[in-house]
């Protein structure tokens, strides 16, 4: 992940154009090495010439060059839309845990193992409809260790942060988002080669404002919140799950923009599945023997997975239409849905003050964007000037130049 170079092979076009497919048709003759790669570009327009303006990525861009472009588009409402529906998945996810706590359940490797066997079930066995067993055998043999890596971040964060909420506040476990923002700019920057305009750093900016108005209205209140047994290593945990989840959405935001969203999804249900299967086995026994089982459990276990499996699903869309930076400031927002909730099923009060927050977090989300082209963040820096060294598959700016009419 540490270097941007293209892949051999598996997601570089040939001199003619063409690319292999989706569903795996043979590339052109002009093909550096002649073989059908695993890593197959999921949309293609065969059409490597210029058709006037927007066939290009780098004419796209050009397009438009007023500061408001990319809030003209249909992208824009489309990333924020789907950000703040990634937002209400994760506070399900959030509350469900708090339930199973609250019932006395706390098995915080268990709870998210089906998760990962949902989404291996299903995009894995899509992958594998579309490339043959001994092919998808090849991709584990080659790029297997890439997704064991991210897999490997992806289980711990949902890890300690459910763990988190055995010793600490919903409120306060729902801060980690802050700190994975930190973790996503920094590697970012370091390895992928992005350089932030300055309208994003100050979008990003506007967006902690929120939060801290926020965290200042939980200090001024002092009541919103359910005692916590162990507030400081609930905290501890909660942090070492974002330091972890920033660096999958980092990997993650890499390996969609270079292969089908299909492949990197069942690749993480398959490895997080073993991961996650192993670690439960080791560490939630005892949890798992001492947990309440009824209907209730069962209900909360069952919600938690289905949401979780919406979030993953659309997760990967969201990277590629924007970046791993606006998609954690997106989820921002989960600490005001969560309050929301929590009027009902934790007897939480809405301080004045959480209205102003969620008003400043989505403020920030237009700023991130101003002066912007209308591409947005979907044009990936380190896929190249057209974006060659990546798919045209849904959400890519490749796609968009392509077919510009396509919704996304």
């Amino acid at each position: 992940m540490a270097n941007p170079a293209p892949t051999t092979g598996t997601d570089t076009p040939n001199a003619a154009g063409h690319q292999q497919g989706e569903h795996g048709s043979p590339r052109g003759s002009g093909s550096g090495d002649g073989k059908a790669g695993h890593g197959a570009p999921e949309v293609v327009e065969v059409n490597g010439s210029n058709n006037g303006p927007g066939s290009t990525v780098e004419e796209l861009a050009a397009r438009d060059k007023s500061w408001y472009a990319y809030f003209k588009t249909r992208d824009f409402w489309m990333v924020l839309v789907l950000g703040q529906a990634l937002a209400l998945c994760i506070t399900g996810t959030n509350t469900f845990t708090s339930l199973l706590a609250m019932k006395g359940t706390s098995i915080p490797a268990f709870q998210t193992f089906f998760n990962y066997v949902l989404l291996n079930l299903v995009y894995t066995g899509y992958t594998l409809r579309q490339y043959g067993f001994r092919r998808w055998a090849r991709l584990l043999v080659s790029d297997g260790w890439k997704y064991l890596i991210l897999a490997f971040f992806d289980v711990e964060g949902n890890y300690f942060v459910v763990l988190a909420y055995r010793y600490t506040t919903i409120l306060s476990a729902q801060l980690i988002n802050f700190w994975a923002i930190v973790i996503v700019v920094a590697v970012s920057f370091a390895f992928l080669q992005v350089r932030y305009h300055w309208s994003q750093v100050l979008g990003i900016f506007v967006c902690v404002g929120g939060m801290g108005v926020l965290l200042a209205s939980d200090h001024v209140r002092g009541s919103n919140s359910s005692p916590a047994a162990d507030e400081l290593k609930g905290d501890l945990f909660a942090l070492l799950g974002a330091t972890c989840y920033g660096l999958s959405n980092v990997a993650e935001e890499f390996l969609v923009s270079k292969r089908p969203l299909y492949e990197v999804v069942g690749q993480i249900g398959f490895w997080g599945m073993l991961i996650n299967g192993a670690q439960a086995g080791i560490f939630d026994r005892a949890s798992f023997r001492a947990a309440v089982w009824d209907g209730k459990v069962a209900g909360y276990l069952v919600g938690y997975t289905l949401l979780l499996f919406l979030f993953y699903s659309g997760a990967p869309v969201l990277f590629r239409l924007s970046s791993a930076a606006f998609f954690n400031i997106s989820l921002l927002t989960g600490n005001f849905w969560g309050v929301v909730v929590g009027l009902r099923l934790f007897g939480l009060r809405v301080h004045w003050m959480y209205p102003l927050a969620f008003a400043l977090i989505l403020l920030g989300h237009f700023v991130y964007y101003l002066g912007r082209s209308v591409l947005g963040d979907a044009r990936k820096p380190w896929l190249g000037p057209e974006q060659e060294r990546g798919v045209a598959g849904v959400g890519t700016a490749r796609r968009r130049a392509q077919k510009p009419r396509a919704l996304v």
